[in-house]
């Protein structure tokens, strides 16, 4: 007879206590990250940390949640790199966030009050001598040196006396590694006379232009006064004009109205949503209409070498995209690229492909296409094969030509399962800024606006260049736009989804 021992509960209590040790661990340097982000001036990323280490907190310690554990690494995936960095941009677009209102206000304060003018009658070099494990400060000419300092960045104020070095100064290097603890600090000498750095090599007096007032205004030197405009993010004068830096602050619908309003943004605007939509359906139907011909070619039995063709024809999809639209960025050129020196020869023709607006578009298009069919010829290839030969069969035998089956037999059976699939393409190109910008740089220019913008600029490019490439870097006015971009893909996720849903149910019910 057998006898069935209790087990030792020891190893799996231990285990259990282990796995918590490991939870409390990451725990606690998920806080320590939200505090560091927090004091770093990123208070939304410390928010997010702070969510996340609740929801390690609650599902790695109660068995009740065991099942979520495993869908939870996916969670924080889609939560960092996906909704928040989306969540973000948009907030942004209700902000004035630019190159000009980069700073918090406490920090655009200290940047206006930090300003000054040097006199150039007390400025004069000064010397670092080594003195021990401390340094002493000298200005030379007026024969004064302090007491050893640390110049570790906590000295501010400085008392020099009468006194001549007793070494050699440190070398210009040695300097400008303390060029941080330098600039805090403030010598007086015997006179009274409190001076400042002005340079790597030089202290002086200066005046500093403004001066802050109980009530939250600047007083200048020359008696003007500045009042803080949260409403905008920047100082003003007693006349209405900002004084950068300005600061981050929410303009609510403001970079909104400027969009529909200024006809400088409205307009480019427009048009680069029409060429935006013009070009992800010509791109989307080019692809498909050459990968569907090229498959149905490569599906005639009496070809021979299919092998080698298909091979061929599948090269560009191989290659990595942006060598390729190198490689066409040479071709095209309108003075040595071999497409010019062709049409040339044959026809006398030298088209301005890169200043030309139209021709430009016509180039992006076609060059989109070549990098794009081979996807579709391969999907159409495995749709091909689904296609019943009896169906063909049948319709031959009734006298039906090869274009008339393949428009009634053949192309109604494959445009189901690819309608999804086209959708997702024309959502890849409406943001396919790559090509833009590789290519074309969304250029030529269109004339008369306030921003910049091309007439190759798709929304994406378009977005990108007033964010990072224009002077006032508007990330305010691109997060609006964005936002509205978000919208319009979303829109077409959708309609991707409801598409694969119909498909779905007509595959359902014709079985």
């Amino acid at each position: 007879m057998t006898t069935l021992e209790a087990s030792d509960p020891a190893p799996a209590a231990a285990a259990r206590w282990a796995g918590l040790a490991v939870v409390g661990l990451v725990v606690l340097a998920t806080l320590y990250a939200a505090f560091t982000l927090y004091l770093a001036g990123q208070p939304l990323l410390g928010v997010l940390m702070l969510v996340l280490a609740g929801a390690v907190a609650a599902i790695f310690s109660r068995p009740a949640f065991y099942a979520t554990r495993f869908i939870f690494p996916g969670l924080v995936a889609v939560a960092v790199f996906i909704a928040f960095p989306v969540a973000y941009t948009i907030g942004l677009g209700f902000t004035n966030y630019s190159s000009f209102n980069l700073l918090t206000f406490e920090r655009a304060t200290e940047v206006i009050l930090s300003r000054g003018t040097v006199d150039p009658e007390t400025e004069q070099p000064f010397a670092l001598i080594p003195d021990g494990d401390g340094l002493r400060l000298a200005l030379p000419e007026a024969g004064l040196i302090s007491e050893p300092l640390a110049l570790d960045g906590t000295e501010t104020e400085i008392v020099l006396a009468p006194g001549t070095p007793a070494a050699e100064p440190l070398a210009m290097r040695d300097v400008v590694a303390r060029r941080a603890a330098l600039q805090a600090l403030t010598l007086t000498g015997p006179d009274g006379l409190r001076l400042q750095s002005s340079g790597l090599r030089r202290f002086a007096a200066i005046t500093p232009e403004y001066t802050p007032r109980p009530d939250g205004t600047l007083l200048g030197a020359g008696g003007d006064v500045l009042t803080p405009n949260h409403e905008i993010g920047f100082y003003e004068t007693e006349t209405g004009e900002a004084v950068a830096p300005g600061w981050r602050v929410f303009v609510g619908l403001e970079n909104f109205e400027r969009i529909f309003a200024s006809e400088g943004i409205r307009g480019p605007m427009v048009s680069i949503f029409l060429w935006t939509v013009a070009f992800a359906f010509l791109s989307m139907a080019g692809c498909f209409a050459v990968g569907l011909t090229l498959a149905v070619i490569l599906q005639w039995p009496h070809l021979a070498g299919r092998g080698i063709y298909r091979i061929l024809l599948i090269l560009p999809y191989a290659v990595p995209a942006f060598i390729s639209i190198l490689v066409f960025r040479g071709l095209f050129n309108q003075n040595f690229g071999e497409v010019n020196l062709i049409l040339e020869a044959l026809f006398g023709l030298r088209p301005e492909w890169f200043t030309d607006g139209g021709l430009a578009r016509t180039m992006i298009v076609i060059v989109n296409i070549w990098l794009g069919y081979p996807y579709m010829m391969l999907l159409a290839m495995g749709f091909l094969q689904n296609v019943p030969a009896d169906h063909k069969k049948a319709a031959a035998l009734e006298g039906a030509g090869a274009m008339r089956v393949f428009f009634t037999i053949t192309l109604p059976q494959i445009v189901p399962p690819f309608l999804p699939l086209l959708i997702a393409t024309f959502a890849f190109n409406f943001n396919n800024l790559v090509l833009i910008l590789l290519l074309t740089r969304g250029l030529p220019d269109i004339p008369g606006t306030v921003i910049p913008a091309g007439q190759t600029d798709i929304l994406g490019s378009f977005t990108y260049r007033i964010a990072f490439t224009d002077s006032a870097q508007q990330f305010g006015l691109a997060g609006a736009i964005t936002f509205l971009i978000f919208v319009v893909v979303a829109a077409l996720a959708y309609a991707n989804f409801v598409a694969m849903r119909r498909a779905a149910d007509r595959r359902f019910k014709g079985t």
